[in-house]
């Protein structure tokens, strides 16, 4: 059964005249009378009783004419909804973000792509990288921003910036008073850092670790916003992503600089490699690319 088919019976039963059918449909009458003869061979039953200047439906024609109609309207529903999500007027789009970068870069990116493109539904699910991961090879995200490293072939991996990690003090804390800090300062200090399966929490104590330095942990937690309130009522140190930084005004730690070497992360955009971003997607993965490299 073909689509051409449909067309054809659905016309000869509106006008109900072969030779009218055949003009409505831009083809010769007689392709169009072949064509619903093997139709009707195909379906074991006549579809229309033919008259000398007439097509009438029989009623196996009929009840076939409602479903016809129903598959044709359908058909052109997916073009059109097609056509749209080429020209980006509708479609939809799910990332996958840590949630030491979500609060901090989504913002901006997003609301740009919605600007852009306000037909497309965004989705953003915020999880640890080993689950985020796993997402992107069930293809229920179309990409993740996730932190180094990725170790997988099955994966595209594009690196978007990397970012410092600074060292978050106390507020008139001793360290503070210092010129210059290097990895050996932490030394003794109370460290607080983001709980286990979290990346920067492993980013931070690998550090120290290649530093030998071993600082006491302090407390975990699964937010960067509560190991900076910490930070802030003198519970610990801790080292947070530039980006994270709170601006002046607001409750926050104090920030500095560790030297030689100084510590940092680099964020990562990592898709399926047999699965590359579709048109919308793509869009928001050019977006994240342009704006964030810029900061």
């Amino acid at each position: 059964m073909e689509m051409h088919q449909l067309r054809y019976m659905v016309a000869l039963a509106r006008t109900g005249n072969f030779s009218r059918a055949a003009e409505q449909c831009n083809v010769a009458q007689p392709s169009l009378s072949q064509q619903i003869q093997k139709l009707e061979a195909e379906l074991g039953e006549r579809l229309f009783d033919r008259m000398k200047r007439q097509a009438r439906l029989t009623p196996h024609g009929t009840a076939f004419l409602q479903r016809a109609v129903r598959i044709l309207e359908e058909v052109d529903a997916a073009k059109r909804e097609a056509s749209d999500a080429l020209d980006l007027k509708q479609g939809s789009v799910a990332i996958g973000v840590l949630p030491t970068i979500a609060p901090y870069a989504l913002p901006k990116v997003m609301a740009r792509f919605s600007q852009q493109f306000a037909g497309v539904d965004l989705t953003v699910h915020e999880d640890t990288t080993a689950r985020l991961l796993k997402l992107v090879h069930d293809y229920e995200i179309d990409f993740a921003i996730v932190s180094d490293p990725i170790n997988d072939d099955r994966l595209a991996v594009t690196e978007l910036f990397t970012e410092e990690l600074l060292l978050a003090l106390p507020p008139k804390h001793p360290l503070g008073q210092k010129r210059a800090l290097t990895p050996g300062d932490l030394r003794e200090e109370k460290l607080i850092v983001m709980k286990d399966g979290h990346c920067l929490g492993d980013q931070v104590l690998g550090f120290c670790e290649r530093q030998e330095v071993k600082p006491r942990i302090g407390f975990r937690s699964a937010q960067l916003e509560t190991v900076q309130e910490l930070v802030c009522a003198g519970l610990g140190l801790s080292l947070v992503p530039a980006m994270a930084k709170r601006p002046k005004g607001r409750r926050a730690p104090e920030y500095r600089s560790l030297r030689s070497p100084r510590p940092e992360r680099k964020i990562m955009l990592v898709w399926p490699k047999q699965r590359p971003p579709g048109r919308a997607a793509g869009e928001l993965v050019n977006l994240f690319t342009s704006m964030l490299q810029q900061t």
